[in-house]
């Protein structure tokens, strides 16, 4: 059977900061601008989540996407939506929660939980900045 990518899209919201304890609050200003707001800021996130793999001769499908839907939205949309990434979530009690980091993070909680193989994630920030995520 021929290999297929199929993907769903979820949305969440999420608000961070922008800061590196190591750096002075200058320096943190100036690589981060307004993202490093001490009252954070928030955003609107898109996340495409891409599976691979043969096409079922019985279904038709690569993966059920309802099945997909349900996991995104139990393993991430419910963990990340409507929380302070800096203060809610313990990956980023120490790191940076920048995009970069956190398309990693969510790659990390979906890996082994979906049908199909993931091959990529593209988490959208904003409607003109977005990450790629193919766990490499």
């Amino acid at each position: 059977m021929p290999t297929v990518t199929v993907t769903r899209r979820v949305h969440f919201n999420a608000a961070h900061r922008l800061h590196n304890r190591a750096l002075s609050d200058d320096e943190n200003r100036r690589i981060f601008g307004l993202c490093n707001n001490p009252n954070y800021h928030g955003h609107n996130y898109e996340l495409e989540v891409s599976v691979e793999g043969p096409i079922d001769p019985t279904t038709g499908f690569v993966a059920n996407l309802d099945t997909v839907k349900e996991i995104v939205e139990r393993r991430v949309v419910g963990y990340l939506d409507h929380k302070n990434l800096n203060l809610d979530i313990a990956e980023f009690a120490e790191a940076n929660p920048t995009t970069e980091n956190l398309v990693v993070v969510i790659w990390q909680r979906l890996e082994k939980h979906l049908p199909g193989k993931l091959v990529k994630l593209v988490l959208w920030e904003t409607p003109r900045n977005h990450v790629v995520y193919e766990g490499r």
